[in-house]
């Protein structure tokens, strides 16, 4: 394949799938420059990951585990400023209540769980993530390097947390 054919599949791909770019961008990056920035540099790591992706292996497995592993890098290197702010996805959360009709008390369940969300570890996060966008345990395991016995063991735990918390 030639670079312009290469380049072709991988503008496909990444259009096909800018979702989970931006899930991510949006769940790790504070302010939409940030939130802008984030995703531009996962797209760009996806770029320079595009000629070692394997074909026989699941795309969105791969997307997200290179979007996750910029986005966790990111908030490391972010550490004192993010530990003291939430991630404010309050347009999603609109978008989401109107989308649904949702009723003021849905709405701030949302903001509540977000908030949870935002103030989890980074693996905590990712973990949240991607069980919020059901994807299987063998799956969130693949992409974040665990096993699915530990998928299994911390999502109990979160859900336990969120029960606890909420």
């Amino acid at each position: 394949m030639n670079a312009g054919e290469s380049h072709h599949l991988f503008s496909d791909l990444l259009q096909r799938h800018a979702g989970i770019v931006f899930k991510v961008a949006n769940t790790y990056a504070r302010g939409s420059e940030d939130r802008a920035d984030l995703a531009q540099e996962i797209a760009a790591q996806l770029w320079r990951a595009w000629p070692k992706y394997d074909p026989s292996r699941s795309v969105t497995t791969w997307m997200y585990r290179i979007a996750l592993n910029v986005a966790i890098s990111h908030v490391r290197s972010n550490s004192v400023r993010l530990r003291h702010d939430a991630v404010p996805l309050d347009e999603q959360l609109h978008d989401i209540a109107d989308a649904n009709a949702a009723d003021p008390e849905t709405e701030q369940h949302l903001r509540l769980l977000q908030h949870f969300i935002a103030q989890q570890p980074p693996l905590d996060r990712a973990l949240l993530l991607l069980y919020l966008d059901e994807r299987s345990q063998r799956e969130i395991a693949e992409i974040l390097g665990i096993t699915e016995g530990n998928v299994s063991t911390k999502i109990g735990r979160l859900k336990q947390r969120i029960r606890n918390e909420l």
